[in-house]
């Protein structure tokens, strides 16, 4: 313990050594995203399917998404605890691992046809997609103001490479599942069982020193020689709370808007003749275009400015919404834009809802304050995830389309009051 505590003194008071840390952090996380991507898509791209199957029904069929995403929200919180006391090396690792023993439950659930089962490994494999997303976070620990998109942005940009990979290789899987006498459906949550793991191994076996540590060493640092800090007034304060609010809104409406097209568009494709491997497909473009922009919407966050961004999202979710229920739903190609339209807002969505979160917020309350906000986005992501289904069952996959990209807009109200804000 002593011998960490003189390693983590050792980058207090040398800037190199900071931003040599806070590289090889930000590559340690790289290493685990793509490793804990190929298990991000599985329950998105085959976990309606797998309950419409055992369930057989449509109306619950986004049932598996809400709780999916709940499992994230609870543990969003936890992570975000952990981290805050122990360092993200300690709440990284026990959100991804929590997430593996989750994916392994349904598979166990899909064998024994089990729909309890289903629904709390559902549940708990949502731990692994909320740390994936939080994993963003540890990139930006050490990063400078103006390194802070770009920091997120590369965090997510290699999640890309496992995301994609996973939805397309559905029938791979299936076929892995099927020869040891699984059903076909639980393939993909072999693969995110062996990918969430791994990533938890690489981060407890490689993300040391822990950088979150190192920063609040160097912000308690600074706070102990009063010429290099001044104390933050009311006035500072109110602003930090009205950016944590613009940033938690952007995300939560974001994540509504995405999670309930996207949920329901395997099913929708389904109904008119599409193949398992053509919604893989689709759904592997979409999950693309949330992540293989990041590089370019990093940049454009830190040179436009975060309310630009979150104004674009609007747009393009607006956009999404309207292409996919107008779209032929016979026409993959349609079908494809639409998703990758879905898939680019919600990207400027997270990346400048991001940045806002990070800004807003003092190391002595950040991990928390950010796991509590992925909260409010995961529990955003189960309402639509959990309504979808039922909106379609009693309209039409175009009205929860339309209705998800005009809800969107109310993006631009937001950031028309944050400006204002900042004016006075």
């Amino acid at each position: 313990m002593a011998e960490g505590n003189e390693m983590i003194k050792s980058y207090i008071h040398s800037p190199d050594k900071q931003q040599q840390l806070y590289r090889r952090s930000l590559m340690i996380v790289i290493i685990a995203q793509l490793c804990g991507g190929a298990g991000l898509a599985a329950g998105v791209t085959v976990g309606a399917l797998l309950a419409q199957d055992m369930l057989g029904t449509d109306s619950l069929a986004g049932l598996p998404s809400a709780l999916l995403t709940l499992g994230s929200a609870s543990s969003a919180l936890i992570v975000g605890r952990l981290s805050q006391r122990f360092g993200r090396r300690v709440g990284l690792t026990t959100g991804f691992l929590a997430g593996g023993l989750g994916a392994i439950g349904v598979v166990f659930a899909g064998v024994a046809s089990n729909i309890a089962l289903l629904f709390a490994s559902m549940l708990i494999y949502g731990a692994g997609t909320s740390t994936n997303l939080q994993a963003r976070y540890a990139g930006t620990d050490l990063a400078q103001p103006t390194q802070r998109a770009r920091a997120i942005s590369l965090a997510m940009v290699f999640t890309t490479f496992g995301a994609v990979a996973g939805p397309n290789l559905v029938s791979v899987m299936g076929r892995f599942a099927t020869s040891v006498g699984a059903p076909a459906l639980t393939g993909p949550f072999m693969l995110g069982a062996a990918a969430f793991i791994l990533a938890g191994l690489v981060l407890w076996a490689m993300l040391r020193p822990d950088p979150y540590i190192v920063a609040q060493a160097i912000a308690e640092a600074k706070q102990a020689n009063p010429s290099t800090t001044g104390a933050a007034g009311p006035t500072a304060q109110a602003g930090r709370n009205r950016g944590v609010i613009i940033g938690a809104t952007v995300m939560v409406l974001t994540q509504i808007v995405m999670v309930a097209i996207m949920t329901m568009t395997p099913i929708h494709m389904k109904h008119h003749g599409h193949g398992l491997s053509a919604v893989g497909m689709v759904i592997g473009i979409h999950v693309a275009a949330m992540f293989l922009p990041s590089l370019i919407t990093g940049v454009l966050v830190d040179k436009l400015g975060r309310t630009f961004m979150s104004c674009t999202a609007a747009v393009t979710l607006l956009l999404a919404g309207m292409l996919a229920a107008w779209a032929p739903a016979d026409s993959m190609g349609w079908l494809i834009a639409a998703l990758a339209l879905l898939g680019l807002g919600w990207n400027f969505g997270l990346i400048s809802g991001t940045a806002q979160i990070i800004d807003a917020t003092s190391l002595a309350t950040r991990a928390q304050t950010q796991g509590t906000v992925d909260v409010l986005v995961s529990l955003a992501g189960a309402s639509g995830g959990a309504l979808s289904g039922m909106v379609v069952a009693h309209s039409s996959y175009a009205f929860l389309s339309l209705a998800g990209g005009f809800l969107s807009l109310l993006l631009i109200p937001v950031m028309v009051w944050a400006r204002r804000g900042i004016g006075r």
